[in-house]
């Protein structure tokens, strides 16, 4: 990915819009995005999954792209957002709560594919922790897997900057994107981003023929006001109404362990909400 060298010596990060800027020995919000001592960005677990798996491609979920087909799911430690109900905190936060140390198995590219064309699997899941973050490793395994007939799928949060999605593109076929509220204050203070990069992402991979399935995680007391999920519902048909809506339900977790788990009439009215489109509804734990 390319990076920004300023004339103070620091490095801007155009990986993800948190957009770090960095001097030489720091690391990004993320955990993982480092500036050498020579001045150079560099992506700490290049090659390392700290979780892999094969699962069936709905699970995702992307319940309208290859259907009923397996899909290898791989990510690493880290992640540039810090959102307090993260079912996978233990390898997303796992650096920030380390002080920058990261784990992982060795995986390479090559041997991503390999098991891939080995087992006829016809697509790969970037996922667990956000994918952006290991651009890097991301990239060269998906070009790798284009070249032999391999799809590509993020599962993500929606913080790519333009520069990284154009760069993708060539080589990402599907993404499910969280939509995790209609609201910039949810966002500041359960999950440090924000909503507006999230909404120009999802425009934009439309804009660029990428495949895009929807994820919102229906929170008691945080996202589920229904006149809020009205206005998600408004804003997805204002872009695409056939753009597949997946409402899952929240059970607690990490840091909202106290917050009980969305009743399912609360899923049911977000359905009810999204009138000639899509809509998913899940009532098991997101994964």
């Amino acid at each position: 990915m390319d990076v920004k060298k300023r004339e103070d010596g620091k490095v801007l990060c155009t990986a993800c819009s948190q957009r770090c800027v960095l001097k030489k020995g720091e690391i990004g919000k993320c955990g993982i995005r480092k500036v050498r001592e020579d001045g150079n960005l560099y992506l700490t677990v290049y090659g390392l999954a700290a979780s892999y798996n094969i699962d069936p491609v709905e699970k995702k979920p992307l319940f309208h792209f290859l259907p009923s087909t397996p899909i290898f799911s791989v990510g690493t430690v880290g992640c540039n957002f810090c959102c307090k109900f993260c079912q996978n905190w233990e390898i997303s936060q796992y650096p920030q709560t380390h002080n920058g140390e990261i784990f992982g198995v060795n995986l390479m590219p090559e041997a991503i594919v390999n098991i891939c064309k080995t087992n006829n699997i016809p697509s790969i899941a970037y996922t667990y922790n956000e994918p952006v973050v290991f651009f890097e490793y991301a990239y060269d395994t998906m070009k790798l897997a284009k070249e032999n007939g391999t799809k590509n799928v993020f599962v993500s949060s929606g913080y790519e900057t333009k520069e990284a999605l154009e760069t993708l593109s060539p080589y990402l076929d599907a993404m499910n994107i969280d939509l995790k509220a209609f609201s910039d204050k949810f966002y500041r203070e359960v999950s440090c981003a924000r909503l507006k990069p999230v909404l120009k992402t999802i425009e934009h991979a439309k804009e660029l023929g990428i495949w895009i399935e929807l994820t919102t995680l229906i929170i008691p007391g945080y996202n589920d006001d229904e006149k809020e999920l009205r206005e998600v519902a408004k804003w997805i048909a204002s872009l695409d109404k056939n753009i597949p809506w997946h409402i899952s339900r929240f059970f607690p977790a990490y840091k909202m362990m106290d917050v009980p788990p969305t009743p399912v009439e609360t899923l049911e009215k977000s359905i009810r909400n999204r009138k000639g489109g899509r809509t998913e509804l899940c009532i098991c734990r997101k994964s």
